[in-house]
């Protein structure tokens, strides 16, 4: 459930840190502590704690002592930056009291908290973009995270917002760097072009975080959000109308096995609008590309039901074999290393100590460059199943207002 930003908070208490269990699964593996390669002023993996709500989880998996923990085994990991919104319901509490529980262990000044605003559920009424509504949202932020400062605030998800300009909202959105760059408004000349209140409104929230990191209570200002046409496009209209770029964007489900396209638009976000750093989350795309994707999860039929086919493919042509990486391994690593070459830090998800031993394994092999060659061939496999059923690098519908 998420909390409007004048209702009563949720109480997720801990017990005293001595009496939470601090066992051999909760050490980084001996001799394979990894110290992540930095990419800008962030890790190369950052810990997304969405997976810290009813989201992803059930409400005892997340209000016991296993936040915590998986918090405390990525930081020892060296996985020293967290993703969080006010939108993941409790998630921003029940971190902000894992790392204060963990404050004698790890300091604030050894890990970044990213957060965002703007966004509190699901209908128009539950977003508030205005400058009351962003400095009251940080302010809560500040107080459930136990800290006087945020790293990164992202405006959340403002597609939603924005004005739509595009020809299409659902498919491949790649023609809006070439053939169709005027459809979706991202023509030279279009490029200071506000088009309703609804980027006006967009526009009057990065002002508001703009104040708010003139009096250095958030380091980086950026926007979040789904689709990349409208990332792009909103971030040359804040270059164009501010003068100044976006310190950060940050676009989810764009950079795995299905869906490869932020490799093209990361560089017109870097060279057209100027942003400084450009961010890829959830390699796993929201759970969709695991044997459990959540109830909730927006893509289209056609997608899940590939994505379906493709695991039992997958499943079928490793058989029992214990050395083979399942398909959520295959889709991690395969993550890790386009986002590597791209020199862009990943979002993942985490709910369990064993995803954080996975996840550091998964990353030390692809750094280093010792996966396992079979690796490269299932994916072959996979990206050209995807292919064939006409879903590879296609988008679904482009999140609305329910």
């Amino acid at each position: 459930m998420v909390e409007c930003l004048d209702a009563p908070q949720p109480v997720y208490p801990l017990p005293p840190i001595e009496q939470i269990p601090d066992d051999e699964i909760d050490r980084a593996e001996a001799g394979k502590q990894i110290v992540m390669t930095r990419i800008g002023e962030l890790p190369a993996v950052v810990l997304g704690a969405a997976s810290f709500s009813p989201l992803y989880n059930t409400d005892d998996h997340i209000s016991g002592t296993n936040p915590l923990r998986v918090t405390r085994l990525a930081l020892r990991y060296g996985i020293d930056a967290f993703d969080t919104s006010p939108y993941y319901g409790p998630s921003e509490i029940i971190l902000g009291n894992a790392l204060k529980a963990l404050e004698n262990e790890f300091p604030r000044s050894s890990y970044q908290l990213i957060t965002k605003c703007g966004r509190f559920g699901n209908t128009r009424a539950d977003f508030d973009l205005t400058r009351v509504g962003v400095r009251t949202s940080v302010a809560r932020s500040l107080s459930r995270l136990h800290t006087d400062y945020l790293d990164v605030v992202y405006v959340h998800d403002i597609e939603f917002i924005a004005d739509v300009r595009a020809p299409r909202t659902v498919g491949n959105h790649l023609p809006a760097l070439g053939s169709e760059r005027e459809a979706y408004g991202l023509e030279e000349y279009q490029a200071g072009q506000v088009l309703g209140e609804g980027d006006q409104e967009v526009l009057s929230a990065i002002e508001a975080l703009r104040e708010l990191q003139g009096e250095g209570i958030v380091k980086k200002v950026g926007i979040s959000g789904y689709p990349l046409p409208t990332l792009l496009r909103i971030a040359i209209l804040v270059l164009h109308t501010t003068g100044r770029p976006l310190d950060i964007v940050m676009s989810y489900s764009h950079l795995n096995l299905q869906n490869r396209t932020f490799e093209a638009f990361k560089p017109a976000l870097l060279e057209r609008a100027a942003v400084k750093q450009v961010v890829s989350a959830s390699p796993f795309s929201m759970g969709l590309l695991t044997p459990k994707p959540p109830a909730w999860h927006p893509a289209s039929d056609e997608i899940k039901e590939a994505v379906t086919k493709a695991i039992a493919m997958h499943n079928e042509r490793i058989g029992g074999g214990s050395t083979s990486p399942t398909f959520s391994e295959l889709a991690l690593g395969y993550a890790f290393g386009q986002a590597l070459k791209a020199h862009t830090p990943t979002v993942v998800g985490l709910s369990r100590i064993e995803d954080v031993h996975t996840c550091a394994r998964v990353w030390q092999q692809v750094e280093s460059g010792n996966l396992p060659t079979e690796w490269e061939t299932h994916v072959e496999a996979i990206t050209r199943f995807f292919e064939a059923e006409n879903v590879l690098d296609r988008c679904w519908e482009n999140p609305s207002f329910s």
